[in-house]
């Protein structure tokens, strides 16, 4: 995954002059790196997972403005009536971006930039195919020394930091000597860190010794710029609102979502096939059943809705009547555990004994009660078709082995 950043011109200049890239991995490897017009980027733009714009610093005034004690949102909405005697025109026609409070006073800086020229730099960006876009005062991308005040001279003007979220810019065209008078008069008494193009560093560095000391003096390269605006927090972007955010071209999505509700659709129809044939054979089991129900019993109305259980309780009343027991008769499981107590390692003393719902309830004298009496039990009722099962505190439940607990 890569970071794109982009340098670009002052506004005045922005059409017809070329803007500086780097391309960057995650790890801080220089990629690639050049120089072209803004439009022509579209390939290692696509390309980025996220881009940055470095903006000029004459195109972004930093204000310091003293702001209330207001939530994010609130202070948002308060930002142009907060700035409107600072800014030239209307407030609105500006994006607004405050920075953290520094002083206790609430004073803040607020980043300001002409919306319409940032909102359509944005855009092209993201028509690019830009997944995110980020946009930063390049003034705040120099290096910062504590006491020091850095600055930087290209061929479209002076860049000038002198603090954590202070700075500024000016277009101006002119000699070194020139550029180099103006920002050393911008710095004031400050020790001056000067970054320069490469190409001109020895120019400089003649001009610097004329000049005295307090200016130190190095040839500017992309570490300089990608650590600042890695360190800063103040991004415009936010600031312009929904017009930042990528807008999704479901266009191309067309035939993937077609695709993906006939899929859908297939499967509802075939999951509604299946389950009628399901429900036809459900009905073609049940009506077998009743017709064999009304086979062995001709003269009895089938009157559950389980013919299967209804024969079931008719063999059982059969067996009755032939004199036979069935293991769910309370008869059956009452002399089944009297012949199976017989096998616990002590004699057990019965508190109570209760039949219900073809289970017996079976509660033992907590003294004679004890899990290897439950368990030699247990094993001895299972050799009668008979399940045991100890629900605490000396009471067991005895049921038909496979019967509904």
């Amino acid at each position: 995954m890569t970071t794109l950043y982009i340098r670009l011109p002052a506004r005045a200049d922005h059409e017809g002059a070329l803007a500086r890239f780097a391309l960057v991995a995650d790890g801080g490897a220089l990629i690639q790196q050049g120089e072209g017009a803004l439009r022509s980027m579209g390939d290692v733009v696509a390309a980025s997972r996220h881009v940055v714009l470095l903006l000029a610093a004459a195109d972004v005034t930093l204000l310091q403005v003293k702001t209330p004690p207001l939530s994010n949102a609130r202070l948002k909405a308060a930002l142009p009536s907060l700035v409107e005697e600072q800014v030239l025109g209307d407030p609105d026609d500006c994006v607004l971006v405050a920075a953290p409070a520094q002083l206790d006073d609430g004073t803040r800086t607020v980043a300001v930039a002409q919306r319409g020229w940032l909102e359509a730099i944005v855009k092209a960006l993201l028509a690019q195919g830009a997944r995110t876009v980020g946009a930063v005062p390049s003034q705040l991308c120099l290096p910062l020394a504590p006491g020091n005040v850095s600055g930087a001279i290209d061929a479209t003007g002076i860049t000038l930091r002198h603090g954590l979220h202070q700075g500024l810019g000016l277009a101006m065209a002119g000699t070194p000597a020139m550029a180099l008078q103006t920002v050393r008069a911008l710095a004031g008494d400050s020790p001056l860190n000067l970054y320069v193009e490469p190409a001109q560093l020895g120019e400089y560095q003649a001009l610097v010794a004329e000049a005295g000391p307090g200016i130190a003096v190095e040839a500017e390269h992309w570490a300089h710029w990608i650590a600042g605006a890695k360190s800063t927090t103040l991004d415009l972007v936010p600031g312009l609102g929904a017009a930042g955010a990528q807008v999704r071209d479901w266009k191309k999505w067309r035939w993937p979502l077609r695709l993906a509700l006939l899929a859908v659709v297939v499967n509802l129809v075939g999951l509604n096939v299946q389950w009628m044939r399901l429900k036809r054979e459900a009905q073609a089991i049940s009506a077998g059943m009743t017709q064999t129900f009304k086979t062995a019993y001709p003269k009895e109305t089938v009157i559950s809705s389980d013919p299967a259980a209804q024969m079931r309780q008719n063999i059982a009343r059969a067996r009755v009547l032939q004199g036979q027991v069935t293991p769910e008769e309370f008869t059956f499981m009452a002399a089944a555990f009297g012949e199976a107590a017989r096998a616990a390692p002590r004699p057990v003393v019965l508190a109570s004994l209760a039949y219900r719902e073809r289970a017996m309830t079976v509660k033992v004298n907590p003294e004679s009660a004890d899990p290897g009496a439950a368990k030699a039990i247990k094993d001895a009722l299972a050799a009668r078709g008979l399940d045991l099962t100890d629900s605490g505190s000396g009471t067991w439940v005895i049921r038909a082995a496979g019967g509904k607990k």
